[in-house]
């Protein structure tokens, strides 16, 4: 007798978990994957790093400095065009200077000064250093980037929904993100509404899903003070009316 209380309870205890799951998420009737804002920091110039200041997972400022070259060429032109620069300038003064020379070692010197500008990187955005390419001593060829900052204060998450919703959504509307992992809900609101219709992504998980002609709604969410919401992780949404 006892055994069938126990048995009862634990089945009872089941339905009542099933429907508060359900009651819970039902309002959630779209998802998507978290992404964050990130941007690439790459070197201007073919030189060697002379150091880097952060490591993956720490946090920057926009504006700190990340990294420097060693630029021991930059430095040097910047040196001889300053020099020549000042020369023009005093001759410009006499008979045996001219405008047009002055003109040219000044540009000359500018050029020279702003490459050396680039020996320093510095982060773009307050953030969280996501990705590291390079060490300290190695070569980096200009266009190559040597770190990756992402602001993971606020995530961006693609949804897609049908032609007969778009009637209900406007830009800056409110919108709920329940993360099933963390069981907490985030608010969220609507940056961009696509005017084109497209097929689901391929990443819908079932094939009926990404045969459906939808409407992709781009939202962004406030993540919490300890940064729950990583990217690549799902988030379920629900548009507040």
């Amino acid at each position: 007798m006892k055994k069938r209380i126990i048995i009862a309870a634990a089945v009872l205890l089941f339905l009542v978990t099933v429907a508060l799951v359900f009651f819970r998420t039902g309002a959630f009737s779209y998802s998507g994957v978290a992404e964050a804002v990130a941007v690439d920091i790459s070197s201007r110039l073919n030189d060697t790093i002379a150091e880097i200041l952060v490591e993956e997972g720490d946090p920057v400022q926009a504006g700190e400095v990340v990294a420097r070259l060693t630029c021991d060429t930059a430095n040097l032109q910047k040196e001889i065009t300053q020099t020549e620069f000042r020369r023009a300038a005093q001759l410009l003064k006499t008979t045996a200077g001219s405008q047009e020379n002055y003109d040219l070692k000044k540009h000359q010197y500018d050029q020279a000064a702003l490459q050396q500008s680039w020996c320093t990187l510095t982060s773009p955005l307050t953030g969280q250093v996501l990705y590291k390419y390079y060490e300290p001593n190695e070569f980096i060829g200009a266009g190559k980037k040597m770190l990756t900052v992402a602001n993971l204060k606020e995530l961006d998450v693609w949804v897609y929904v049908p032609y007969a919703e778009l009637a209900n959504l406007s830009i800056g509307q409110a919108v709920k993100g329940y993360l099933p992992e963390a069981d907490k809900v985030f608010k969220g609101r609507i940056l961009a509404i696509n005017n084109q219709s497209e097929f689901t992504p391929k990443n819908v998980q079932t094939r009926e899903e990404r045969t459906r002609l939808v409407y992709g709604v781009k939202t962004r969410f406030e993540n919490d003070e300890n940064l729950t919401i990583k990217p690549g992780m799902t988030l379920e949404t629900e548009f507040v009316k």
